[in-house]
Parts: structure tokens; sequence; C-alpha cells
């Protein structure tokens, strides 16, 4: 089934637009409640604290009889100093300290394994309070010391796209925002990168790219909440060019998200015909190429300074035509943007082969004659299945390896 959304241009089919976006970010956010997180209260009813907004902190703080100047300070403490035990904040008094013990936690997702990859790519498993798991990415780059911290937005994910191996995993649950910031705080607990760098210090742990487990847009109120957090400049204090969603076409919150967050965007693009994409990508059945190259084309942050990136999975024999890189230049022509060519890293099961390098070279030479940047993205951590399309919590990797 066809979304509605078009890319009308007058006044009238703009209005009608927007209604029928609306219409469907409401459906989309109903059925997102299906599978909300878990309670954020403990077994012995303390909060946790981490995935608050200011406003919900301030609340809680006002119930236990203490004054709203005192978000600043847990504030401080828990997201740029990154503390995680109450007794270890010195600018609040002890017995203040003993009584946010007492009803509140700072909480970080339980690491339950990590690996690193011969490439220094680090992959953990973290396991959240109701023992559900997902995987997180930390990419350092190759010539500076700083990187990427790929964060999933899901348990699991409901998309189903025939090249990814994550989308062999059913959806289990949505993340909450504090399993969302609990995953970068724990990336950063690993490096020993606390307190948040200010100003021109450099961040080893320096951009967010939500393209982790999960469709990110079907759990955009999570993500909304904790990349607020994280932008908060008087915390973790990350800049919202530092941060990039990842989506595969979820078009009315494409234009939501590009209202409220002002983040850059990346669309899982990875094929220039509907019927192709409904095929690879099945989510194009209800949001085809023409709606979601119109939703970028409204994208706000949208700039030849912050380009959308259109990221293509090079499939042997299936995308990786000339004809295919010709028509991509077509669609894309009037869009500030860049192509990210990816190499298909195979996983077990899977029937795609990558295309050849010289298939690959060639592409991207089309797309470059054309104006456009197109890097071919080298694979990382391939050893420890932790590159782009592997990413799949191990327990259920156990449970199909057992599977008869």
């Amino acid at each position: 089934m066809s979304s509605p959304v078009s890319s009308a241009t007058n006044p009238a089919d703009a209005a009608a637009v927007t209604a029928l976006n609306e219409e469907e970010r409401t459906r989309i956010l109903a059925k997102a409640a299906l599978f909300s997180p878990p309670s954020p209260l403990t077994a012995d009813g303390r909060r946790d604290i981490v995935g608050l907004s200011r406003e919900e902190l301030t609340e809680f703080l006002l119930e236990i009889g203490e004054k709203p100047f005192r978000t600043k300070q847990l504030w401080h403490w828990i997201y740029h100093q990154g503390v995680t035990d109450f007794s270890l904040m010195s600018s609040i008094a002890k017995p203040l300290q003993q009584k946010l013990a007492d009803k509140f936690i700072i909480a970080r997702p339980e690491v339950s394994t990590v690996q690193t990859s011969q490439d220094a790519t680090r992959k953990f498993l973290f396991r959240f309070r109701d023992g559900q798991e997902a995987e997180t990415v930390y990419i350092p780059d190759r010539r500076e010391d700083r990187g990427a911290v790929c964060i999933s937005s899901q348990v699991g994910c409901t998309l189903s796209c025939t090249f990814c191996h994550t989308g062999t995993q059913k959806l289990v649950r949505n993340l909450g925002a504090a399993e969302i910031v609990g995953q970068f705080m724990a990336a950063r607990d690993s490096y020993a990168e606390w307190p948040s760098p200010k100003g021109d210090t450099p961040r080893l742990l320096s951009t967010i790219v939500l393209m982790g487990m999960g469709e990110p847009l079907y759990n955009y109120e999570n993500i909304a909440k904790a990349m607020r957090i994280i932008m908060d400049g008087e915390g973790i204090g990350l800049s919202r060019r530092r941060i990039t969603l990842s989506t595969s076409g979820v078009v009315p919150l494409m234009d939501r998200c590009g209202d409220e967050l002002g983040i850059n965007l990346a669309v899982s693009l990875h094929a220039v015909r509907n019927d192709l994409r409904d095929e690879i990508v099945p989510l194009n059945r209800k949001y085809p190429i023409e709606e979601v190259l119109a939703a970028c084309r409204r994208y706000p942050a949208a700039s030849n300074a912050r380009r959308i990136t259109f990221e293509y999975i090079m499939l042997r024999g299936v995308n990786d035509s000339e004809a295919d890189a010709r028509e991509l230049v077509r669609l894309i022509a009037d869009i500030p943007a860049k192509v990210n060519l990816i190499p298909f890293n195979p996983w077990p099961g899977s029937e795609y082969r990558p295309s050849t390098r010289e298939q690959q070279n060639r592409f991207a030479e089309i797309i470059m004659n054309a104006g456009f940047a197109s890097p071919i993205r080298t694979p990382r951590g391939r050893d420890i299945l932790a590159a782009c399309g592997q990413l799949k919590t191990a327990s259920e990797r156990a449970r199909n390896t057992l599977a008869p």
C-alpha cells in the first residue's frame, strides 16, 4: 500500500500532504507504543535518573522536596562528569546524596560482551534490565583520534530488508531514552572519556550514527528525547551536526525529525527502481522512492554544507549496473547529497554477493562525474560481525545455531 504523501508544491496540495503526514505519524506512534520499553523502576522501587528530560528531573526533585536548581547540579554530574554514584557528587551535601540514592539510580546498560576487531573497531553487546540485548559499535577514525558510535534504537528490527542480518531478528521492543543515551555513555566509560570534552578539546567518541539495530523513526519519541539529552550543552554537549539518523524512509517522521531535531539525515536507498526496492527494502511498498526523495527535498537541515547521505549497498548483479548509477544521479539531481557506496558484508545464510571492486569503482565514477561525492565505504569490524548490516544479538545467533 502506498502512502498518499507526495511532492506537491502548491499551497493546497502542501496542506493536504501535511494533514496526511500528521495522520500517518499518529498511527506510527500508536503502533510504537505496543513495543514500549520496560518500566524505568528497579525491583526496589528506585527510578533510573538517566533518560529523564530536564523538566521531568525537576518534577521528581520537587516531589521529594528539593529545589529546581538541583536539576542543573545533577545534570552536570551525570552527563558532563559521567558519575554513576551519588556519593561522588562533591557539590551536594552528604544527607542529600543519601536521599537521592534512596530514590534514584544512575544506570548503565550491562556490558554482556565486548569484542575488538583487528582494525580496532569495538562491538559491545549490552544487556538491559529486562534481559533483552542490543549491539553498539565504536568505529575509530583511521587517521585521527576520533570516531563514531553506532547506536541501536530497537531490539531487533521490523523492516526485514533482505540483505541485512539485523533484519532477520524480529522486533522485540523499542529501546527507551535511558537505554539509547546509556549506550553512548557506556561506550565512553570503556574509553575513559569523562568529563565531556569542551570547546576545541578533541573527542575520541566524536559523532553518533543512529545506524545500529532497528529503524530509528519507528521509535522516534525515545530517539528524540535521547538526542536532546545528548545535545544539551551543559552535559554531553554533542552538536546536532555530529549526529546522523539513518532511516529506510519513514516519510512522515522524516519531516518531524527535521523540524524538531535538525540532525543529519541518511537514507537507506539501495535501489533506483520501485520494483527492486519493494523486494529488498519492503518498506518501499508503503513509502516508494518518489515520496522518500520528496521528503529529502523538504528536510530543513539539508544544505550544501550538510548534505543528505544516500546509502547504497552494492549487490552483485542486483543493483550495481552502470544504468543504475545513471538513474541514481537523475533521481537525486536537485538534492544536496552525497552517496555512500557500501560493499555488501556477507553473513551466514545470505544469498547475496558483494559487487566486484571494479564494478564499485565504475559506479562511483559515474556519480562523482555528476558532481556528487561518492566514497566507497571501507568495511570495518567484519571479523567480529560489526560491519554494516551484520549486527544481530549473540543470543539470537545462538538460538538460530541450536535450531534443528
